[in-house]
């Protein structure tokens, strides 16, 4: 799913020689990027129903939201330069884009996964232990993948016990269909269709490792920097559909479903497993909590261990990391990945 293929190296050159400030610029139009997954469904409506138009047209400035279908060629094009802001999971923002040299802001950490990801076998009965000296289906070097290490520590088995088969996640659903493969790891909606396989048995999910698998909306730090009209107007029509998806709205509800292939009754399940924070001071909350940075550390471990920090890198610490109270980790002179309260803050306080 992820590998340093010499087309995805050049992407990551040209990013890195164009992420400086001095590119930044004041502009009037952004494009921001989504891809399918329960807890990013909401952006999809959040355009449709003109919502972004609103709070865009109170700052003066026109954002496009924009659905892709591959979940990590959206993730490269935003590194790329071809999107001021895309939806991703914490690995990736610091494997993806912050590994090649583009500085990047968690705007709004709008979810976690609570069961969303998960480790699913055929057969009854079955035990997170019997993995031992299987091939396991899953994207490579995706949070899938950190998952299986997790679940693996969990049952004292190293990934050295099993084998890892690289499948893209549009590709999930089907193969863990063909009578070969017996194991697979995945993420909603495609974990949800694969559970509904008979004879099989979810033998681990995130719930098991809650706020570890993060989902974002990450925007390029120059240019919030030089224009931070983006970050009011996204935080703004975020938090408004999460005051309609707490009241109940069946039609905003309902698209979303519609979006992700499934009905209201598939969708609310999804939901179910999804921790969306419903509130800026939630948010806040989370990103402000110590747990976060501990949370990242493992990530980055997990990263240079899969060799996905860069070519550089010559330990975890390589990337530099910033989080709310001026607390860092790695290297402070390599920053390139933040997470901000500042407009969770406005948010809060009502000022946006």
């Amino acid at each position: 799913m992820k590998t340093f293929s010499l087309l995805r190296t050049l992407i990551l050159s040209l990013a890195l020689l164009a992420s400086g400030p001095s590119f930044a610029a004041v502009k009037k139009e952004f494009n921001v990027c989504w891809t399918i997954y329960a807890g990013w469904m909401p952006w999809g409506t959040i355009a449709n129903e003109k919502i972004i138009d609103k709070w865009a047209s109170k700052y003066g400035i026109k954002i496009n939201i924009v659905q892709l279908n591959d979940y990590i060629e959206s993730i490269n094009q935003y590194t790329a330069g071809q999107f001021d802001g895309c939806t991703m999971t914490n690995m990736d923002a610091l494997t993806i884009p912050a590994a090649g040299g583009v500085d990047s802001t968690a705007l709004i950490t709008g979810s976690y996964s609570e069961g969303n990801d998960g480790i699913v076998l055929k057969g009854v009965n079955k035990k997170l232990s019997d993995l031992k000296g299987m091939s396991v289906y899953l994207p490579a070097l995706s949070v899938s993948h950190y998952l299986l290490v997790r679940g693996l520590e969990k049952a004292g088995l190293q990934e050295k016990d099993v084998k890892v088969v690289n499948t893209s996640d549009a590709d999930i659903v089907s193969a863990f269909g063909t009578s070969g493969v017996k194991a697979a790891v995945a993420w909603n909606p495609q974990l949800s269709v694969i559970k509904k396989s008979p004879q099989t048995t979810e033998v681990f999910s995130s719930s098991a490792v809650p706020g570890e698998l993060i989902d974002m909306m990450v925007v390029n730090t120059a240019t919030l920097h030089d224009n931070p009209a983006l970050g009011k107007a996204l935080t703004g029509a975020w938090f408004e559909m999460m005051a309609k998806m707490q009241a109940g709205d069946t039609q905003a509800l309902s698209a979303m479903a519609a979006d992700s292939g499934t009905d209201l009754a598939g969708y609310q399940a999804q939901l179910k497993t999804t921790h969306l924070f419903p509130t800026p001071s939630a948010t806040e909350a989370f990103v402000a909590s110590p747990d976060l940075a501990k949370t990242m550390q493992r990530v980055a471990a997990f990263s240079f261990d899969k060799g996905l920090l860069g070519e550089g890198a010559q330990s975890a610490d390589f990337i530099g990391m910033a989080f709310p109270g001026n607390q860092t980790l790695g290297d402070k002179a390599n920053i390139r990945l933040r997470f901000d309260d500042s407009y969770l803050k406005m948010a809060a306080a009502g000022q946006l």
